[in-house]
């Protein structure tokens, strides 16, 4: 049985119109690749993405560090500029908010009327309106000056807040800010943590969720200097002793 002449006419139409169909279909499929124009990371295993996200940190002079931590002490917010010669910022305990400055092996205290007054110290409490405001340096053999110290140290705090814990899985693609990232997760669900990767320029961390609901913290501004000097003699007092317990 011979085609009629409208039946050749209707399949010739429908090969010509199915190809720029499957033209079309092609090219979205092309257009959604999650890494297109970006730096590439997206495309290696999680393993590989962590170790380029911690070399880039590592090489990295600066970066801003803001968040909250969770620990057995309790709960402390930190916004924290921080660099190989020291840092400064703020960090806020459930009780109080104090300002850090670290130059070098100097690290200096500030805090209102208010977080001296509330000492165990009745010295302390007394002079809290000379200490107001005021920046207070915190003695080296003070056993707060370690623990206050590493607040501003990049290294120690990169290292002991970047860890994933468990085997790493890559994650979806995402957004911190305006900045396209990939997450990486450890263990099941990412209960042993995830890491937000830039996408764009540098794979630097961008967000990290730390293991157990330990805290959430932002890094931003990696690379970006900022001015970081001891302050002036008139805002300092020298507590001159060990400082008080607050």
């Amino acid at each position: 049985m011979t085609s009629s002449p409208l039946s050749v006419r209707v399949r010739v139409h429908a090969r010509r119109a199915a190809l720029p169909l499957a033209l079309c279909a092609a090219l979205t499929a092309c257009g959604t690749d999650p890494d297109e124009g970006t730096n590439g990371v997206g495309k290696l295993s999680a393993t590989e993405i962590e170790s380029r996200a911690r070399t880039a940190a590592d090489g990295a002079d600066a970066v801003r560090l803001s968040g909250t931590l969770v620990s057995k002490g309790g709960s402390y917010k930190i916004d924290m500029k921080l660099k190989g010669t020291g840092g400064t910022g703020t960090v806020t305990s459930q009780k109080s908010t104090f300002g850090l400055l670290r130059v070098g092996e100097d690290l200096f205290l500030k805090a209102d009327a208010g977080f001296w007054s509330h000492s165990e110290s009745g010295g302390a409490a007394s002079a809290a309106g000379k200490l107001d405001d005021k920046y207070v340096k915190v003695p080296s053999g003070d056993p707060a000056y370690q623990q206050l110290r590493g607040f501003t140290e990049k290294s120690v705090l990169l290292k002991g807040m970047l860890g994933l814990e468990g085997a790493l899985s890559k994650g979806d693609r995402s957004e911190v800010g305006d900045v396209r990232t990939v997450r990486i997760a450890a263990g099941p669900d990412g209960e042993g943590g995830t890491l937000d990767v830039s996408l764009q320029g540098t794979p630097y961390p961008l967000r990290f969720e730390r293991a157990g609901g330990a805290g959430v913290l932002e890094l931003a501004d990696w690379n970006k200097d900022f001015p970081l000097a001891a302050p002036a003699k008139g805002d300092t007092v020298d507590y001159g002793k060990q400082l008080p317990k607050t």
